[in-house]
């Protein structure tokens, strides 16, 4: 089945723009190095989780949803869009949420608010709770919110925390073939895309799209921003596994297409590190753009540590994934980050 086949609503200003970092170049002595705008792509602050939501806000539409269901962290870049999404397209919106709820709005949060979320439920586990227990907890909680909703007449479509993976992988091929067309007007082609990874859903996407549109010379790094390397990786294999069953894809796509690093995590998820902080300070201060703390920021410091180890032979082009979140910047646990 031919992706472009598959039906979506839209809802981005696609292609986003693909810009060069001339600067960072010069100061860093290394490859081409190119952004790719994806927090530039017009709704709700934008962000990666867009890309994804055109697929399955489209199941929602098919379904005759009244409602839409999802979960994140208090702080969820994918919480804000999708209830931004879903008031283009007159959903009612309801966010289980991670985390006790703050004193004060800010951040994502405060946006999940002016963007008028129909209710917002927390979930605090014990201190101790693992993130597989916090998991369960969310989706018990999303599941009687989703029967109560029932109950009151409305037919509730359910999205998981970053979208579903066939969702992310759909999405994100046709951003590979977005950034090949506009290199291709350049006289140019991606020899690597450098890619925060989380729920892995947008790493996903990019390598398959590698494999479909680049003959996969393209290489695809993923910079965690929690999980160790071993666990994305698994979980890339599964999404990439079920993407190809979904689109009865012929070729396969091997486990030595997917390269994770897990250096640049620091402490914890969200937790501010001194590369990233130099990381966001350095694209703001060489070029005029604007990274998030807990996901851009991150992959950007792992990617100028990679140059710098002379990881890149110097014609080589590599893009960078502006996955957006600059939200996170005024969140309650980063505002102070910065001004040190």
């Amino acid at each position: 089945m031919q992706i472009g086949r598959l039906e979506r609503v839209h809802l981005g200003e696609f292609p986003t723009p693909l810009q060069e970092l001339k600067n960072l170049q010069k100061h860093l002595d290394g490859p081409r190095i190119f952004i790719k705008r994806d927090d530039l792509d017009g709704l709700g602050l934008g962000g990666n989780k867009l890309r994804k939501l055109e697929y399955a806000l489209f199941e929602a539409i098919e379904q005759c949803a009244t409602a839409i269901i999802t979960t994140g962290a208090v702080q969820s870049n994918h919480t804000r869009l999708t209830t931004a999404a879903a008031n283009k397209l007159g959903f009612k919106t309801y966010l289980v949420l991670k985390g006790e709820e703050p004193k004060i709005a800010t951040g994502n949060l405060l946006l999940d608010k002016l963007l008028g979320a129909q209710e917002i439920h927390y979930v605090g586990g014990p201190s101790n709770s693992n993130k597989d227990e916090m998991a369960t907890m969310l989706e018990e909680r999303a599941e009687q919110l989703e029967k109560d909703l029932r109950e009151k007449g409305e037919s509730p479509y359910y999205i998981p925390n970053g979208c579903k993976a066939i969702h992310g992988a759909l999405g994100y091929s046709t951003c590979v073939l977005e950034i090949i067309t506009q290199l291709r007007a350049l006289g140019l082609a991606p020899d690597y895309i450098v890619t925060a990874s989380g729920t892995c859903g947008t790493q996903t996407g990019l390598i398959l799209g590698s494999a479909l549109y680049a003959q996969g010379e393209t290489q695809v790094l993923g910079m965690s921003i929690s999980g160790d390397k071993e666990e994305l990786g698994k979980r890339i294999t599964q999404s990439l596994a079920e993407v190809a069953e979904f689109l009865n894809l012929k070729q396969k796509i091997g486990t030595e297409k997917i390269t994770v690093y897990d250096d640049y995590i620091g402490e914890a998820y969200g937790v501010a590190t001194g590369e990233m902080k130099e990381a966001v300070q350095l694209i703001a201060g060489k070029e005029g753009i604007i990274l998030d703390p807990v996901y851009t920021g991150k992959a950007m410091a792992g990617l100028i540590d990679l140059v710098r180890k002379g990881r890149f032979e110097k014609d080589d082009v590599v893009v960078f994934l502006h996955t957006g979140g600059v939200a996170g910047l005024f969140a309650e646990g980063q505002i102070g980050t910065f001004q040190e």
